[in-house]
């Protein structure tokens, strides 16, 4: 599956900002997969994610982490 975010070489903050921007147009029940590989995004994603009612997942690689967000 192709990522829905391809974050990988910003850092911190831009991929939870361009994950909120594009967060911010889907509806309740969308799943998103971001890939990123900015190690402030291993925390930044999930607390955003929990602040905004989403669900969470992250899987590392080795050279990015995958994140599937399930918007609450």
């Amino acid at each position: 599956m192709s990522p829905d975010l391809d974050a990988r070489g910003l850092k911190c903050p831009l991929p939870v900002i361009r994950l909120a921007r594009l967060a911010r147009e889907l509806p309740s029940g969308t799943t998103l997969l971001v890939l990123a590989d900015d190690p402030a995004a291993e925390s930044d994603i999930p607390a955003w994610a929990r602040m905004r009612g989403h669900s969470v997942t992250l899987e590392r690689d080795g050279e990015h982490t995958a994140y599937t967000v399930v918007l609450g």
